[in-house]
């Protein structure tokens, strides 16, 4: 699979088949803010979810810029850099870590000061990242949080303390 962070890919057929399975889940949440990225595949999901009316466009959701490894693989990127891992070393011409994650932190911010539950939609490694920085570790413990295309997660509270709800559910599951 290629990286996409600036490429604004539509939905495949079975990404618009499990974002409508989405819908039954989220209809009946109240959910005080929706953030989306600007990203049309994250445009999509949250339409065929049903919230697109109520969804605030955040472009510090859209995925990370990979810079001169934007449309390349994983194999196309390790035959120039063999132990290249975004999340510890970034993108040559593109984001760092560091500059992902202070993007993540707004929306963390954005998300704590709402009054309700927050609905995201955005895109795999940037997720990552933001669940890291949710659960207080750095950027490049997002490389330890697995998570598919097409999956459901929930940060959540323990006792005051940051934690996770639910992480890479499939969509039509529980959590």
């Amino acid at each position: 699979m290629s990286h996409t962070g600036r490429t604004d890919l539509p939905l495949s057929a079975r990404g618009e088949a499990e974002a409508r399975q989405l819908q039954p889940a989220l209809a009946a949440r109240p959910f005080a803010l929706v953030l989306c990225s600007p990203l049309q595949r994250a445009r999509q999901t949250c339409a065929l979810a049903g919230l697109a009316e109520r969804a605030v466009i955040d472009p510090d959701l859209r995925e990370w810029d990979y810079g001169r490894y934007e449309g390349l693989t994983t194999d196309q990127i390790h035959a120039e850099a063999p132990d290249w891992l975004v999340f510890r070393h970034g993108c040559p011409e593109g984001e760092s870590p560091g500059q992902v994650a202070r993007r993540a932190d707004r929306v963390i911010a954005r998300a704590r000061a709402a009054e309700g539950p927050v609905v995201l939609f955005a895109h795999g490694h940037l997720l990552r990242v933001l669940a890291a920085r949710w659960l207080d570790l750095p950027a490049a413990a997002g490389a330890q949080l697995l998570l598919d295309t097409s999956s459901r997660s929930v940060l959540s509270w323990y006792r005051g303390i940051p934690a996770l709800g639910c992480w890479n559910a499939p969509v039509a599951g529980p959590g």
